[in-house]
């Protein structure tokens, strides 16, 4: 064989070896990159998962939540005429602004016949005071039988009793008059205002009615199985549905009680109890009491409103 059929021969031994070599190293990244995309799927799945569990177990949550504030009904205690409303519907006041005032001149009459009636009785006494002296003097001196005296006495005793009514009948009829201006107990909102100036006001009847401004809470309704991850103190988050802001807050505490469906007495008083029982039961919610440490500005607390509450974070 020539040396240049021998050179053509060595050239392509090695061409097939290189040949060789790239379609290994191509199979070999072939079955690698498939691994590769399992084992990421396999992390991502298990961060995922890891995720899952701290939300629904680590940190209990809710998205049955909603915003609470106690509602103070003002009516008044007196019976009249509206003759001023000086407040609106949704209007922010405060505790001790006038929300509205009653006629007064028919309660100013009747003190003024009070004291009048105090004054011609207390007359009647001194009369009567100076008069049973003077009995009594002569009754000493033997002038006056005891009869005559002891009747001196009890007219005394009847008029003194009388001025003792009719100061209790102006101190009523004070206190009457001072009710014609009703102010607000609290600070809160006027909510559905309904009263107008004019109409007429009854004893005990609901005319003006105040959300406290400073009673706002949130009630989360916690599935029965995360209450063993709750304590009193616990920091808690509150998300509202119009709002992107959190709500800062605690746990301040967790209800004690709901209504047992099968603990109402039906007829005779005897237990009613439902026959269906399905394998399926579903977790009881509790309602926890979240109290608000910190309102986001722009953050408008309405009473009502849906809220998502997570506790723990």
């Amino acid at each position: 064989m020539s040396e240049v059929q021998t050179r053509l021969a060595g050239d392509g031994k090695a061409l097939l070896r290189s040949s060789a070599g790239g379609a290994s190293r191509r199979i070999s990244l072939s079955s690698v990159i498939p691994a590769l995309l399992t084992l990421g799927a396999v992390v991502v799945a298990a961060l995922l998962g890891w995720f899952a569990w701290d939300v629904y177990m680590g940190r209990p949550w809710t998205r049955d939540g909603m915003v609470r504030a106690y509602v103070v009904t003002v009516a008044p205690e007196i019976a009249g005429r509206i003759v001023n409303l000086p407040v609106a519907d949704n209007q922010m006041v405060r505790k001790g602004d006038v929300l509205f005032e009653i006629e007064p001149n028919d309660y100013q009459i009747a003190l003024d016949a009070a004291r009048a009636q105090v004054a011609r009785d207390q007359a009647a006494l001194d009369y009567a005071r100076a008069n049973e002296g003077r009995q009594a003097k002569l009754r000493g001196e033997g002038w006056v039988s005891t009869d005559v005296f002891q009747q001196s006495a009890s007219s005394l005793h009847q008029l003194q009793a009388a001025v003792a009514a009719g100061q209790a009948m102006v101190s009523k009829a004070e206190l009457n008059l001072s009710r014609v201006t009703v102010r607000s107990p609290v600070n809160g909102y006027v909510t559905n205002l309904l009263a107008q100036r004019g109409d007429y006001a009854n004893i005990g009847q609901n005319l003006v009615s105040l959300v406290d401004a400073d009673s706002f809470w949130v009630d989360g309704y916690f599935e029965e199985t995360s209450l063993g991850r709750i304590r009193d103190n616990d920091p808690a988050t509150v998300r509202l549905m119009g709002y992107s802001q959190l709500i800062r807050g605690h746990v301040g505490g967790v209800s004690r009680g709901i209504t047992v469906t099968n603990a109402q007495p039906g007829q005779g008083g005897l237990a009613s109890v439902n026959p269906i029982f399905t394998w399926v039961r579903l977790a009881q919610r509790i309602p926890v009491h979240i109290h608000i440490d910190h309102v986001p500005d722009g953050v408008r607390l309405v009473a009502g409103t849906t809220a998502s509450v997570e506790v723990g974070r």
